[in-house]
């Protein structure tokens, strides 16, 4: 049954944001690391969600039909394994809380096998059980049914909190974590139709899945076309579950989210043609020049994703570029990879890949963004969009894009607004040149420029354009200072505590 509620009325957003990122403060000062947070809160999350709307349906299927009924639910609680069963354990709280979360995902295999992830719910020296149940108890005052909470806000309140690990991890962000602005920026330009298939060979936390549902909704489309046309894989385990709860929790049920290294062992593959899985839009932000990425195994690659050139273990980046080219089904398939910007101007065999994808006409635009817009790097980025066939005006182009000065700056990072992401997109489907942002640029001047993408051969700002505003400028050199004096202290404190000062 449903207890302990702390709202009696349907809860905001607000409200329920506000409560759950409480759930986050409890863990302060604990053993568990501040990166392992989400391993914790959003599986309780999710198992409460699942509970409460599975009292929801009992309760009204009794309503209805009276107490002898068929019990037919959206997903089954196996006996013991039910929220408040957990939260009247005693003792050993993370044991009975492990058994619940696995026998749930056992009697759900279909859908929830794998989906709670591998938390150490049993490790008593990082999570007590006096801690574990001041977290029980922190959402049991959350009364989670679809009545009090939408599945709209619900989903929401999910992005809130993944967003909020990333402010807090910072450096390790950039592994799950994409600015939804341009995430919404990337699935635009790629404008995904009802009954397409998506593809994210990094997915992440599934933030571009699910943009590409939203994007569909927004135009007015049924987003149920998607059901089972959705496709991520994900290294991390617990990462390839957050993607998973999230997913369910924004009520898309009907999705493949599989673990595992994309460029070493691609899980979507065709048994019928020997080759990868085609998808029509194919949309990922992977690790920036990963190191070690796999090149033995394209040595002898079955999928013959190296067509354009092997790259070296120093960067994996146009791996990940000509795995998802494999990847775009035929004629219309289309795809958006975000890439650090010296993708665009590196030679050697990065060089030679970048020139046969530019022979090959398949590079349609170069957006470069604005420096340190992604968690972990203060890089400027750029965006590639490429196409199996472009259309007939836009053959032997490629349009290149200037979006460096578009941003918000931040004290600790910069931010892309969604109105700087509608006048990129806008410059985009117009295709034109536009006075120091954007130039369409013919296929025989990049050659006469060496094959270079480098953004500044082509599009020059408007001098001055890098100067900031006098009161701007002044105060990014106190913040800086401030920053140097904190710095300076701190290593003065660290060196007394070590003994090299007295």
């Amino acid at each position: 049954m449903i207890q302990g509620t702390l709202f009696d009325s349907s809860i905001t957003l607000s409200e329920l944001s506000s409560h759950l990122w409480e759930a986050a403060n409890i863990l302060r000062g604990s053993p568990v690391d501040r990166t392992d947070w989400k391993s914790y809160i959003l599986p309780l999350l999710f198992f409460k969600r699942i509970c409460d709307v599975w009292d929801e349906e009992r309760q009204k299927m009794i309503e209805e039909y009276g107490e002898h009924f068929a019990d037919e639910h959206r997903f089954q609680i196996p006996e013991g394994s039910h929220w408040q069963e957990v939260r009247d354990a005693a003792t050993n709280v993370g044991t009975v809380l492990q058994d619940a979360l696995r026998n749930i995902e056992v009697a759900n295999q279909k859908h929830l096998y794998g989906v709670f992830g591998d938390a150490q719910w049993t490790n008593k020296e990082k999570l007590s059980d006096e801690m574990l149940k001041d977290l029980i108890e922190h959402f049991s005052g959350l009364n989670l049914t679809n009545k009090r909470v939408h599945n709209d806000v619900m989903g929401d309140a999910y992005e809130y909190l993944i967003k909020k690990f990333a402010d807090t991890t910072k450096n390790k962000a950039g592994e799950f974590y994409t600015p939804r602005s341009v995430v919404h920026l990337m699935v635009d330009m790629l404008d995904p139709q009802e009954g397409e298939t998506v593809y994210d060979p990094a997915c992440g936390t599934g933030g571009m899945l699910l943009a590409a549902v939203a994007h569909v909704r927004n135009k007015g489309g049924d987003a149920r076309t998607f059901f089972g046309k959705l496709h991520g894989q994900e290294k991390n385990l617990t990462t390839a579950s957050t993607a998973r709860m999230n997913l369910f929790l924004h009520e898309v049920e009907d999705f493949v989210i599989e673990r595992g290294d994309t460029l070493r062992n691609p899980v979507f593959t065709n048994p019928d043609t020997g080759g990868l899985a085609q998808f029509d839009v194919v949309i990922a932000n992977p690790p920036f020049s990963l190191e070690k990425w796999g090149r033995e195994v394209w040595e002898t690659d079955p999928w013959g994703r190296a067509f354009a050139g092997l790259p070296t273990d120093s960067s994996g980046d146009f791996a990940w570029v000509q795995h998802m080219v494999k990847s775009m089904a035929k004629p219309h398939g289309r795809m958006a990879v975000v890439l650090p910007q010296g993708a665009l101007f590196r030679s050697g065999v990065e060089g030679q890949i970048r020139r046969t994808l530019l022979e090959m006409d398949m590079i349609e635009a170069v957006i470069g963004l604005a420096p340190n817009l992604f968690y972990g790097t203060g890089l400027a980025a750029c965006i590639l969009v490429l196409r199996q066939r472009k259309a007939q005006a836009r053959a032997g182009k490629v349009l290149i894009i200037d979006a460096s000065t578009l941003f918000r700056k931040g004290r600790a990072q910069n931010f892309l607004e969604p109105e700087h992401a509608a006048e990129i997109l806008r410059w985009y489907e117009e295709f034109t040149d536009v006075e120091d942002r954007a130039r369409v640029v013919s296929l025989e001047e990049i050659e006469q420029e060496g094959w270079t993408l480098n953004i500044s051969r082509y599009v020059l700002p408007p001098i001055g354009a890098d100067i900031p505003p006098l009161d701007e400028a002044i105060a990014s050199f106190k913040d800086a200072l401030v920053q140097c004096r904190e710095a300076e202290e701190h290593l003065h404190q660290v060196m007394l505590e070590g003994g090299w000062l007295e």
